[in-house]
């Protein structure tokens, strides 16, 4: 698998020349035509993580999944034979949704036999077989085989559950993830089971918040107080350089340091960092099933440097997965809820603690990302805000927004082909052959 490490001369954009590097719009981030675009040409033709296997533990464990961009409600199940399987949360006799608990519109999840609906008690087995009609016999010609639950494109990869909202999807989850689906795995995810979630509303679209989390260019100014008073000077005197950025047509990565838990200089950090031996990069303990980080999975840290911190993969088109050296990982999802508004979602995943302490630890970094998260959050509500007024057209990337750059290319090039085109014009040769 070819890296392409920062040339000596030229610059990581300039790597992809078709990217450009001139001011580009943003127009696609508030256009109502445009995001209903994006709806029908990439959010129902891709593949979207729903969740991961730990959330079906059993034989007849669900969840529901609310689609509203789509209209659409789905329940993922692990049926008789232990296979994942999702389907239309939709009952096949009048209509009504099949799965929902106090109210219709808020997901849930469960444990059940079979599903049975709440309003004329039509019963389905865990692999969406109609069991059971109440009075059958008042019905004319009914045909149970072929009044099953609809069924909607199913797959898991390396523990993550993904749905694909297309009939006929035109990739498998395999083809779609590409060089990604081999060079993530590997990873101890199924390790990593002790999970801490945070959801939002966001009032920007649902690009602009991934652009936030694709460059670190942002974080010695907008983070800066999170730091020390010196070390945050300091950082934002210097400013920030990322390790690698690299392309994968239309997946997308950035590495940065940051490999320093415990960091050299106590002072480095605030004293309740020290006392609880946790902060922003996670629990400075490293958990055994990574200690010596020497089974990474091969696209971690490509430039091999020593103080790498993170790498944060963009698995297209709204899924993010973070690995840290800390030996824990995060997720990120971004579900589009109108063309200036969206559902944000994130995972953190650690081994489970085994003792009080590593417990706090797990708690304390959970506490600092949250604090770090709506503090973009709340910086992307007011940039929401001003590109909707339209008195400046076109704004300028630097060399570490490369992904930025790539992102909305991307989403441009899949609305222009309707689905996902087959090449890209700005990854180089040698890797579009």
């Amino acid at each position: 698998m070819a890296h392409f490490p920062k040339p000596a001369e030229g610059s990581w954009t300039q790597h992809y020349p078709g990217l450009g590097t001139g001011p580009i719009s943003y127009r696609d981030s508030f256009d109502p035509h445009y995001w209903q675009q994006e709806i029908d040409s990439i959010f129902t033709k891709e593949w979207l993580c729903v969740g991961r296997v730990e959330q079906l533990s059993r034989v007849g464990s669900y969840f529901t999944k609310e689609f509203e961009w789509a209209n659409r409600s789905l329940v993922i199940v692990k049926d008789q034979g232990e296979t994942i399987r999702a389907f239309h949360n939709i009952c096949r006799h009048r209509g009504n949704k099949l799965v929902w608990h106090d109210y219709p519109g808020e997901e849930t999840s469960g444990y059940c036999r079979q599903f049975s609906c709440k309003y004329h008690a039509w019963r389905y087995a865990l692999d969406g077989s109609l069991v059971f009609v109440q009075q059958e016999e008042e019905f004319f010609d009914l045909d149970k085989e072929n009044l099953g639950l609809v069924s909607v494109a199913c797959d898991v990869w390396e523990g993550f559950i993904f749905v694909n909202l297309d009939p006929q999807p035109s990739q498998t989850l395999t083809e779609a993830l590409g060089d990604l689906a081999t060079g993530l795995a590997g990873y101890p995810y199924g390790e990593m089971t002790q999970r801490y979630n945070v959801t939002s509303k966001i009032n920007s679209n649902w690009k602009l918040f991934i652009d936030a989390f694709v460059e670190f260019y942002h974080a010695p100014i907008l983070h800066q107080q999170q730091s020390t008073s010196e070390e945050g000077q300091k950082l934002a005197a210097v400013g920030f350089e990322g390790l690698h950025y690299e392309l994968f047509s239309p997946h997308s990565m950035v590495s940065s340091w940051g490999g320093m838990a415990p960091p050299a200089d106590p002072r480095m950090v605030k004293p309740m960092e020290n006392f609880l031996r946790s902060g922003l990069f996670g629990p400075w303990d490293k958990p055994a099933v990574v200690d010596n980080n020497e089974n990474l999975p091969p696209l971690v840290n490509p430039s091999g440097h020593r103080a790498w911190g993170i790498d944060s993969f963009l698995l297209w088109p709204n899924f993010m997965i973070l690995i840290w050296e800390t030996g824990w990982y995060l997720t990120y999802s971004y579900w589009p809820d109108s063309p200036n508004s969206h559902t944000f979602e994130s995972s953190l995943y650690f081994v489970p603690p085994e003792t009080s302490s590593q417990r706090v630890a797990q708690e304390y970094a959970f506490s600092v990302f949250k604090e770090f998260a709506l503090q973009d959050a709340n910086t992307l509500e007011a940039t929401q805000s001003m590109i909707e007024t339209g008195v400046v057209d076109t704004f300028v990337l630097n060399d570490q927004e490369v992904l930025c750059r790539h992102h909305h290319a991307a989403a441009r090039e899949q609305v222009a082909a309707g689905r996902r085109p087959d090449s890209y014009p700005w990854m180089p040769a040698e890797v579009s052959a």
